[in-house]
């Protein structure tokens, strides 16, 4: 056994690790600071038993050849940088009986060939970047998955396969936050010994079978942000949940009152419109005569009646449209938003993305997608932002986004060209907003850039301390533009590296106004008890601690995602890194390093200074001693702007003239 996870180990794994003796059973070097790419040669401890890397740094593709290893019997790679396809070699390991990859950013679909570890009972590929459908032959293959199965938080398609059923044994299954679509199989019944089930914030629709009711020993159950519609099955009454959530699907009639129906505190119905009675702290409207009575077969009746008669009129609407469509293909019509520009069609926009390829695919946000695009008649390049409309509230994002961007001008901020609203060739309803294009990507990709060719020499493309800093001011004049000078002041909500856009010049651009607010007087004088109606003013780690309480927005808001930006942009760690946890968080990993280990804690910024091809002549100039001061000061601000009480923040307009006057000291 080779053992020595859980410290704080640096550097990179050295190659020399294939010189062990090929007797060795246990590599458990996980918990630690390790980085770089997994050494080839590691493939050649063919007698490896369990390998345990999880929670560093690694980068890089896991080795396609790693099936070599076919006595392993446990694999973790999980919380690491792993980008690339999942290896189809890992079929090979027969003898497997946990995988997990969780938290990397794999791409590519799930390789078939993983049906052929018959022998799996754990399998974790959640939180990455896999797409595709989920393969018949990996749950066919699969009956020995007994404790988990969790595909969540990726990018998969299609349909939940029939062949789900055969894995009687299995006690946890989470899809949820994906793609999928269709109804639930019927065989999804025969998993009689699920004790968790999630599947929700995907896009399943239609009633739920009444073969759940064979799942009897179900204690936690998730089906909401889906299109599941019909009445809330009875049997539910009779299984022994902990907590259920059915929120934000399309559900209709009366609430049942037995069960864990009986305990509003662990039960969520919210954002079903049309569901009354259930326990009075549900808070439902009381339901009509008869309407609590009225049977799944009545409700069917009704609807296909609605169908019928609507069948006609439905297709002769979707005739118009499609006429309609193939009209304004012809015609260049001009709209304002804001100023007068060129309104384009759908069909304009399908063109200019290639069909919206995969290929021409720039970025995901949590409404749509975001896609490179080139207008034929102009040849100008853009970005194409296409709202996903499945998606609940994506269409109010992107009013949001047109009301917030359809009167201001400034430099920092990203430039719309146009917007679309229409309807597509199959008649569903189609939004878009066509923004310049920025040449440089996002901030984000340049703060945690992914190399996936391990053949690359050249010096990483980095940014510069002087570039960061120019960034910095960027980001700070847009929002004190936003915050003091706009006739209704704007928050921007969702202040992250993923939405600041970059140009040709490195200019920064604040993007993404899908959840912005205004502050007329009357938002300002409520926001202690406002609350959002799409869910949390921003993302995980960026949002301000009293948005989770339930305070209304504000410009403090924006100010604290600004301070933590700041901390990241010049320590290059996220604040959602697994090293923060038990109370420790960015904030206060920064604030007790200062002054004295300033350098040590921006080390990873400062270690790529050093040969690398993008540090500007200005940096190259700077002292050492220059440089530890601009950090110092710098950090203090970001310090000052993240304070856990938002009336103890520093005001943006200060941040900002503080930042320019130490571009000016440290320029000369």
């Amino acid at each position: 056994m080779l053992v020595f996870g859980n410290n704080q180990f640096g550097g990179t794994l050295p190659t020399s690790i294939s010189n062990l003796s090929t007797n060795l059973r246990w590599l458990l070097i996980g918990g630690n600071y390790l980085h770089g790419s997994i050494p080839t040669g590691l493939v050649n401890l063919v007698n490896l038993q369990l390998l345990r890397m999880e929670e560093n740094n690694f980068r890089g593709s896991i080795p396609t050849d790693i099936g070599k290893i076919s006595s392993l019997g446990d694999i973790e790679l999980s919380s690491n940088k792993f980008s690339g396809s999942i290896p189809s070699s890992l079929g090979n390991i027969t003898m497997l009986n946990s995988l997990w990859l969780y938290e990397n950013n794999l791409n590519g679909s799930i390789p078939s060939s993983l049906g052929e570890c018959n022998g799996l009972e754990v399998l974790d590929l959640s939180q990455n970047n896999l797409d595709g459908k989920i393969p018949q032959h990996l749950l066919n293959g699969l009956l020995s998955l007994s404790i988990s199965l969790n595909l969540s938080t990726n990018r998969l398609i299609g349909s939940l396969p029939v062949e789900i059923g055969k894995l009687k044994a299995l006690g946890k299954l989470d899809i949820s936050n994906n793609m999928l679509s269709g109804e639930l199989p019927i065989s999804l019944g025969s998993c009689q010994s699920l004790e968790v089930l999630h599947l929700q914030g995907n896009f399943f629709s239609g009633l739920i079978p009444s073969s759940m009711q064979d799942l009897k020993g179900i204690r936690d159950l998730d089906l909401s942000r889906n299109n599941f519609t019909g009445g809330i099955p009875q049997f539910f009454e009779g299984f022994h949940l902990e907590n259920i959530n059915l929120s934000y699907n399309q559900f209709w009639g009366a609430v049942p009152t037995g069960g864990i129906f009986k305990n509003a505190s662990a039960t969520a119905v919210a954002g079903n419109s049309r569901l009354c009675g259930g326990v009075a702290n549900l808070r439902l409207p009381v339901c009509k005569p008869n309407e609590s009575k009225r049977g799944a077969l009545s409700r069917r009746m009704k609807l296909l009646i609605s169908l019928v008669s609507g069948c006609s009129l439905l297709g002769l609407a979707v005739v118009l449209s499609l006429f309609l469509l193939g009209k304004k293909r012809k015609e260049a019509k001009l709209s304002t938003l804001g100023n007068s520009v060129l309104q384009v069609s759908y069909a304009t926009l399908l063109k200019a993305t290639d069909g919206f390829s995969s290929a021409n695919l720039i970025g995901l946000g949590a409404f749509g997608s975001v896609y490179k695009g080139i207008l034929a008649e102009d040849r100008v390049v853009v970005a194409v932002k296409v709202f996903n409309m499945l998606h609940r509230g994506a269409s109010k994002s992107f009013i949001s986004e047109c009301e917030a961007l359809r009167n201001i001008r400034h430099r920092n901020l990203v430039k719309i060209v146009t917007a679309c609203s229409s309807i597509d060739f199959n008649g569903n309803d189609f939004k878009a907003l066509v923004y310049e294009f920025m040449e440089n990507g996002s901030l984000e990709d340049w703060l945690h850039p992914s190399f996936e060719n391990e053949e690359v020499t050249e010096a990483p493309k980095l940014l510069s301390l002087v570039q960061r800093l120019n960034i910095a001011i960027d980001v700070a004049s847009a929002l004190e533009y936003l915050h003091n000078h706009c006739e209704t002041p704007i928050v921007h909500c969702d202040l992250k590296p993923s939405n600041v856009l970059l140009d040709k010049e490195l200019t920064g651009h604040v993007s993404d106004f899908g959840l912005a607010r205004f502050l007329t007087e009357s938002t300002v004088s409520v926001s202690g008890n406002q609350s959002s109606s799409i869910g949390i003013r921003g993302s995980v780690g960026y949002a301000a601690p009293e948005y989770g309480m339930g305070s209304g927005v504000s410009t403090y808001g924006d100010v604290y995602s600004f301070g933590i930006l700041l901390l990241e942009m010049f320590t290059g760690k996220r604040p959602t890194d697994h090293m923060f946890s038990d109370g420790l968080n960015l904030h206060n990993y920064v604030k007790t390093a200062l002054p004295e280990r300033v350098l040590e804690i921006s080390e990873s910024v400062l270690v790529f200074q050093e040969g690398n091809s993008n540090v500007d002549e200005a940096h190259s100039q700077l002292s050492a001693q220059k440089i530890e001061e601009c950090l110092t000061l710098i950090l203090g601000i970001g310090i000052a702007c993240s304070a856990e009480s938002s009336t103890s923040r520093k005001d943006i307009s200060d941040a900002a003239s503080e930042l320019h006057t130490i571009r000016g000291n440290l320029l000369g």
